[in-house]
């Protein structure tokens, strides 16, 4: 198996999708619950800093199969999108769903890779 794909500008697009989802969320819970709102910050960085594929990242703390950390990006893109669209305006959701989809194509080469590293994890 080949060394997992050094895809900068995936990684950047990445990275600034999670950054909107860690704001873009809390922010439209906050309206109906200042706990939640808590809790979806908890989840949407806690989760991917604790689970990781081996090879994805240069530290593991839990080791799991290539196709949980797709969920896991999934997670936060899904979160950025539908958060942006419940509290921002229009332009702004535009933005982040657009960003969002650019990250979508990027990332192929990572999953693809994910994918075939799922047979080597756990």
């Amino acid at each position: 198996m080949s060394g997992r794909p050094d895809e900068r500008t995936a990684s950047a697009l990445r990275f600034a999708t999670e950054l909107v989802a860690w704001v873009a969320t809390p922010w439209a819970l906050a309206s109906h619950s200042w706990l939640l709102a808590a809790l979806s910050v908890v989840v949407l960085i806690g989760l991917p800093m604790l689970f990781s594929t081996p090879g994805d990242k240069t530290s593991v703390i839990i080791a799991v199969p290539g196709w949980v950390t797709i969920l896991l990006v999934l997670l936060q893109l899904a979160a950025a999108v539908l958060s942006s669209w419940c509290a921002w305006p229009t332009w702004a959701a535009t933005a982040v769903t657009l960003l969002a989809a650019t990250t979508l194509v990027t990332e192929r080469r990572r999953w693809r890779w994910l994918f075939s590293a799922s047979r080597f994890a756990g």
